[in-house]
C-alpha cells in the first residue's frame, strides 16, 4: 500500500463525522481502526486495521507473557482503539473518548503519517508545528555532526 502523505484541511459535522480526503478512501474502503497513539500527542491516528495489529503485535511482542507492563500495553492500545466504517459518503464517525482526548472540535488537520492518518484540531496542529520542524531540524543537525 502507498503511505499517507500530505496535509489536508478538513471539518467534522454536527454528529462527529469527519469526511476522508477523497485519495485515501479506497485504501481505507475495508474499514479503519481509530486509536490513541502511544505518544500521547492530542490527536487520533486512522490505521488500516491489518497495520494497526501488525503495530501492536510488534510493541508487544518482546514482552514476557505474564508481565505487568504487557497487560498495561494491552490495555491501552485495545482500550484506545475503535473500529469503524466509512459510510456512503466516505466518513467516519470519531467516538466520544478520541475526539476529547484529541480536543477536536469543528475545524481538523488530517496528516499523512506513512502508515496511518491523524487527525489533529486545527489549533494544535498550529501549535505543534513549530515544535515538529524545530526537533526535525535538531535531529538533522546531530546526524550531521555524527557524520
Amino acid at each position: 500500500m502507498a503511505p499517507f502523505r500530505g496535509t489536508f484541511d478538513h471539518t467534522l459535522d454536527a454528529k462527529n463525522r469527519l469526511t476522508v480526503p477523497a485519495r485515501y478512501r479506497a485504501a481505507l474502503s475495508e474499514g479503519v481502526v481509530l486509536a490513541m497513539p502511544v505518544d500521547l500527542k492530542p490527536c487520533v491516528g486512522v490505521w488500516r486495521p491489518e497495520e494497526y495489529e501488525q503495530y501492536t503485535r510488534r510493541a508487544l511482542a518482546e514482552l514476557p507473557p505474564l508481565s505487568t507492563t504487557l497487560t498495561e500495553l494491552e490495555r491501552f492500545f485495545y482500550g484506545s482503539s475503535h473500529d469503524a466504517e466509512l459510510d456512503a459518503a466516505g466518513r467516519i464517525m470519531i467516538p466520544g473518548f478520541l475526539g476529547e482526548h484529541a480536543g477536536l472540535a469543528k475545524d481538523v488537520m488530517v496528516v499523512g503519517v506513512g502508515d496511518r492518518l491523524e487527525l489533529w484540531d486545527k489549533a494544535a496542529w498550529t501549535e505543534h508545528r513549530p515544535a515538529l520542524l524545530s526537533g526535525v531540524a535538531e535531529v538533522t543537525a546531530r546526524v550531521d555532526d555524527a557524520a
